[in-house]
């Protein structure tokens, strides 16, 4: 076998929540694995999404008219093709 280059051993992560280790001290490189991370679990939209109550009617609204939105835009899709 051959002997793989620039191979790092990732140390154990005991850390909750997301976190990110800084290799040969390239900070930019961690704050984009970081953003990337952040932007991948959808973190900031629950913390949008949570910032205030709404009430269950209004979110199956929304649900709904998002829903019907997509099915708007299906059809027209479809019309075109044909």
């Amino acid at each position: 076998m051959r002997k793989r280059r620039n191979f790092r051993k990732k140390p154990k992560d005991t850390a909750q929540g997301l976190s990110v280790t800084v290799f040969n001290n390239n900070v930019e490189e961690a704050i984009r694995r970081l953003k990337r991370k952040v932007k991948n679990s959808n973190l900031m939209q629950d913390l949008r999404d949570r910032e205030y109550f709404v009430k269950p009617s209004i979110i199956k609204r929304e649900k709904r008219n998002l829903a019907k939105l997509r099915n708007q835009y299906q059809v027209q899709k479809e019309k075109e093709n044909y």
